[in-house]
């Protein structure tokens, strides 16, 4: 078990027994954070960005951290999210391995990393640790709260449980609730973790690691996360030449598409903890806005406390499928918010948002510039 985090994080201290919802209590958390621009007089120009499962707090280079942020093209000044005007708060979710508390942290009692032993944790609990982020920064209200994919659902039930705190939402890619073919996808994802014989229960280290079941839940993720239309257009039928072939294994990777899965989830299997990775994945398929307010979705939908809002899907996102975003939309309407609803043409899936800039940055821009 190990924590990654990136250089310039900050941290804020979590009330010294912080209840979860699900019962259990956290003894002396914290969450990572990072900002960039300036709190202008007023502290009235705050944004705060909600990530998805797996990014830290580093979205954008900076001073502190001149390294390219997981949200680079987005974030900074003259940017979509411009930091000349703009002092945008980044927080890394609870539960995630990437400076806030989750199961990769030691627990004070017993000196040792939590592990499974870390309570179960919920959407609720993620966002009200975010708002005490917030508040403990010195701002009482926020111009808006960015939610991404998984950052989409905390970024709502933040609003529903701390209404006043943000005057504006964008929700990108996210939804109010889980569905049925994502939560099977992330249960498979569970399921090769903790049925790799590494894993042991939870309790591995850096010599027994779970690399396999590591490796083939990123894949799986990884499929959905793109469109069946962009892995026809980047790859094709394409084959790996010969010379290129490191497996000789006669059933190993043989297409560039099955190269390029086994690639990407090398990078990623030993830079994110597994099991943050089944903490938050399970979290997410639990979430349902209205359960989390006693009524329905659009209940507790048409009851937000904002002036505006942007809610951006996109038509090929296989997990997070645009009718999500139009309920987002619909429910916010119908409470008599001033809602704007776009649904992007992009091929690139579900990740489109991290990807394809020009069609998500100018109206992010152009929502921000109006507030």
């Amino acid at each position: 078990m190990r924590e990654f985090i990136p250089p310039a994080a900050r941290f804020v201290d979590l009330p010294v027994d912080f209840p979860l919802r699900r019962g259990g209590t956290l003894h002396g958390a914290r969450i990572a954070y990072e900002t960039v621009g300036r709190l202008d007089e007023d502290r009235d120009n705050a944004i705060l960005i909600l990530t998805g499962l797996s990014p830290d707090a580093h979205a954008a280079s900076h001073p502190a951290d001149t390294a390219p942020g997981w949200w680079e093209e987005m974030v900074g000044p003259g940017k979509p999210v411009d930091t000349d005007r703009w002092y945008v708060i980044c927080v890394n979710s609870l539960g995630s391995c990437k400076g806030s508390t989750g199961p990769a942290s030691v627990d004070p009692a017993s000196g040792d990393p939590y592990g499974p032993d870390f309570p179960e944790l919920s959407m609720e609990d993620i966002a009200d640790a975010a708002a005490h982020t917030v508040r403990a920064l010195g701002v009482e209200r926020l111009a808006c709260v960015i939610g991404t994919s998984m950052g989409g659902m905390s970024a709502l039930s933040l609003l529903a449980r701390h209404p006043g705190l943000a005057r504006s939402h964008m929700n990108i890619c996210g939804a109010a609730r889980s569905l049925p073919f994502s939560i099977a996808v992330r249960s498979l994802q569970r399921e090769a973790i903790r049925f790799d014989p590494q894993w042991n229960r939870g309790r591995y280290d850096a010599e027994r690691y779970p690399q396999r079941g590591m490796l083939t839940a990123r894949k799986l993720g990884m499929m959905t996360y793109r469109s069946p239309q962009e892995w026809d257009s980047r790859f094709g039928r394409t084959r790996i030449t010969p010379e290129r072939r490191r497996d000789t294994d006669p059933f190993g990777p043989a297409f560039e598409v099955e190269g390029y899965l086994e690639c990407h989830a090398h990078r990623f299997s030993r830079r994110f903890d597994p099991n943050s990775y089944l903490y938050l994945s399970r979290c997410m398929d639990q979430f349902d806005l209205g359960d989390s307010c006693g009524g329905t979705v659009e209940d507790a939908l048409g009851r937000m406390r904002l002036e505006r809002a942007l809610v951006i899907g996109v038509e090929t996102d296989l997990l997070f499928p645009l009718r999500q975003q139009r309920e987002i939309a619909d429910g916010l309407a119908a409470g008599g918010l001033d809602v704007e609803f776009l649904a992007l043409d992009s091929h690139q899936g579900h990740d489109a948002f991290l990807t394809d800039t020009d069609r998500f940055g100018a109206p992010m821009a152009k929502f921000l510039a109006a507030l």
